[in-house]
């Protein structure tokens, strides 16, 4: 980009940290503990001297440790194979009860009920009694133990007390249906599930008992309150605490254990790229199965800070009042939630002046929707976070120590880095990420394939001839120390000779009026050139006909992107599929066009 691009990109700025601010955020701290004066030298710093970045992040954590590491990081088997706060032992359960037993951990509300908080001591008592219950009915330290159930306050003793037990979580999301539900159970190996009859959606009764019945799952568990447990069960950092599932859009999802290690990762994260500080409130819509429940509980109690639980669909006003009324002082989001929001204008009359800052993930974001989620809280900033299961957490994110340009990212996260490579492993500005390891959260196994040919076989080396670990998305760098995200690299087509992501078309289309969602992709029916096909969703005030629509579209596109992108056929759907973390599945899409 040109000297012209690069101003522009800085005048866009929706939010600028001011030096007194920025002296109170968690950054700072760590700015002074590493002796630098900027935060580009404080990333820096972090990724060239990491076993010292992790030995501050567990200090400033206060990680309880019941056996002392003789050092944070052991390399002798390589970048793949780190051994973690080798020779200690802990149980991470422990960390995530630091804050006065009478401060708030949960403050949650059912669909059309009343506000009700559950404190620090109150969640302790019920995780030891979970705990206590396991090993009463024979359950041993290593064992799994899924949990199909809606995120609420019981859900996270469940979770909490599986793993002080010395247990293993298989987390499974409450939407799967019976078949999927099977397949997770199986993956990883549960002798017995949490579930509860029904979760309520929208004043309706889902059934979710009756779809653990039909998967032929293991018993369910009933609770009595007969006993109590003090103490966890130690553990070893690399030893397993949670099964986690990708998205599996295709073929069979990938089995990913989390460790005691792990959620050092996700509070990490959360104290220095969200600022979370003691006595804050955190509400992200989400679920047990997918990897932001498990990120939401440790980033909240492991920084002292309170989980805000709504129990129902976050798409209405409800929601919102529940984000008012549990003062929040931070909101996570999906984008697609956020364009909801702003098309029906649920969102109009509530008083967010709590939140300090907004958090989105799971799908690319548009600018404007970013910036109109931002006026709702005095235009407060948006830290974009990509990451994945496999990783515990992100690895390119935002700080609050640098401007905020809607939908695009500020740094690599802290600890981490990565690099840009084409098609023939060269550094460019727009290209395949692959990140560098190590990293605390990065897996070391997986379940049910094998970790190196997934992550590792064949990748090309980093400039400096660094072993690279692939994670498969496509990301652009922009000028002045800014990315903006492409999705997946396999969502990645070829128009006319030409390479364009999936989500650059979408985001130029969202833009138009009354078009709520779109979702691209490229189809070659006789294996010739591709065509590209645009699935699309819009607002009931939405009156063009389909063929105005199309064409306003590839205007859109040809005005944006390019006119050699030519838009094949468009198709009007009432939903796109979507994976239970909520990612447009474009593999079905295409499956469905083709097989038309």
């Amino acid at each position: 980009m040109n000297n012209h691009q690069d101003e522009e990109l800085h005048s866009s700025a929706a939010w600028v940290p001011s030096p007194a601010f920025i002296s109170t955020t968690n950054i700072a701290w760590l700015m002074q503990r590493a002796g630098v004066d900027s935060y580009e030298a404080l990333h820096a710093w972090s990724v060239q001297n990491r076993e010292t970045f992790w030995a501050l992040a567990i200090e400033r954590l206060c990680v309880r440790l019941q056996k002392p590491f003789s050092r944070v990081m052991d390399l002798s088997r390589g970048v793949e194979e780190p051994r973690w706060l080798a020779d200690s032992r802990l149980n991470i359960v422990e960390s995530c009860f630091t804050a006065p037993t009478g401060s708030p951990a949960i403050i949650h509300q059912a669909e059309g009920g009343e506000i009700a908080s559950m404190s620090v001591g109150e969640l302790q008592a019920l995780t030891n009694l979970v705990a206590a219950n396991l090993k009463r009915r024979g359950f041993k330290p290593g064992d799994a133990l899924a949990i199909l159930m809606p995120m609420t306050a019981e859900a996270v003793a469940i979770y909490l007390g599986i793993i002080k037990a010395g247990c293993v979580v298989v987390g499974i999301a409450d939407s799967f249906r019976p078949k999927e539900i099977a397949t997770r159970l199986r993956l990883g190996n549960a002798l017995a599930v949490f579930t509860q009859d029904i979760i309520m959606r929208g004043g309706k009764a889902l059934a979710l008992y009756s779809n653990v019945i039909e998967a032929e799952a293991p018993p369910a568990i009933v609770l009595t309150a007969k006993d109590r447990m003090s103490l966890p069960l130690t553990r070893e950092p690399s030893d397993p605490l949670n099964i986690l599932f990708s998205s599996g859009t295709t073929g069979q999802p990938k089995a990913i254990p989390w460790t005691h290690t792990t959620p050092i990762k996700c509070a990490t994260d959360a104290h220095f790229h969200q600022d979370i500080h003691p006595g804050d409130v955190l509400v992200w819509p989400t679920n047990i199965g997918w990897m932001m429940g498990p990120w939401l509980i440790f980033a909240s109690l492991m920084n002292r800070a309170a989980l805000g639980l709504y129990y129902g669909a976050p798409t209405g006003g409800e929601f919102g009042r529940f984000v008012e009324q549990a003062k929040a002082t931070m909101l996570g989001v999906v984008p697609s939630l956020v364009r909801t929001w702003r098309n029906s204008g649920c969102m109009h009359a509530v008083d967010w002046r709590t939140i300090k800052v907004f958090s989105s993930t799971g799908e690319c974001s548009h600018p404007e929707d970013m910036r109109w989620l931002m006026s709702l809280a005095g235009s407060r900033p948006v830290i974009e976070y990509c990451g994945g299961t496999e990783i515990g957490g992100g690895y390119i994110t935002g700080t609050l120590t640098r401007p905020c340009l809607p939908g695009t990212f500020n740094t690599p996260a802290l600890g981490l880095d990565f690099v840009i490579l084409d098609e023939d492993g060269r550094p460019a500005d727009n290209g395949e990420l692959f990140i560098v390891p190590p990293s605390i959260g990065l897996s070391t196994t997986l379940l049910n394939q094998h970790h190196h040919e997934v992550y590792f076989a064949q990748t090309p080396p980093g400039p400096h001839g660094e072993l690279l670990r692939r994670h498969g998305d496509q990301t652009e760098k922009l000028p002045g120390g800014y990315w903006r995200g492409h999705g997946r690299a396999d969502d990645t087509m070829n128009l006319g000779g030409i390479k364009v992501s999936s989500a650059e078309i979408e985001r130029v289309l969202q833009s138009l009026p009354d078009v709520t969602e779109t979702a691209a992709i490229a189809v070659s029916p006789g294996g010739g050139p591709s065509d590209l096909v645009i699935y699309a969703t819009c607002s009931a005030s939405q009156t063009l006909s389909k063929e105005d629509l199309a064409a306003r579209m590839q205007e859109a596109i040809k005005r944006e992107l390019n006119p050699l992108f030519k838009i094949h056929e468009l198709v009007l759907v009432d939903a796109l599929p979507r994976t239970a973390s909520n990612k447009v599945m474009r593999r079905v899409l295409r499956d469905q066009w083709l097989s038309r």
